[in-house]
């Protein structure tokens, strides 16, 4: 049986970069490690192809869903939390990731069930 990655997703807009969101980002890798976590985009230019992206992305990648939502709601990162929610405006979500060889069409089957 395979499992499914999960993401962890987040868009960032009014970062105010200061000693609390340094200590954060000092920190949140050690928050990842025990649950596999590990990042796949952590900011930077986003080239807009439609419409606008007024903010940073971060893509934090797990090996499931319940590894992403216990990093979440684990001790270690509600610790932390606080560091980039109370000093930049954000927003962030999981989401289940797909299995290899999926195709879009493959979404028809709940589309029209």
């Amino acid at each position: 049986m395979t499992t499914t990655p999960a993401y962890a997703i987040a868009e960032l807009r009014d970062v105010d970069l200061g000693e609390e969101i340094i200590d954060y980002i000092e920190r949140i890798d050690a928050t990842l490690a025990p649950y596999g976590g590990h990042f796949l985009v952590h900011g930077g230019p986003v080239h807009a192809v439609e419409g606008e992206w007024p903010g940073d992305i971060v893509i934090i990648a797990f090996p499931d869903r319940d590894a992403a939502l216990a990093w979440y709601d684990s001790p270690a990162y509600q610790a932390i939390l606080p560091l980039r929610t109370e000093h930049s405006d954000s927003r962030a979500a999981v989401l289940t990731g797909l299995p290899p060889g999926y195709r879009a069409v493959d979404k028809l089957t709940t589309l029209l069930a």
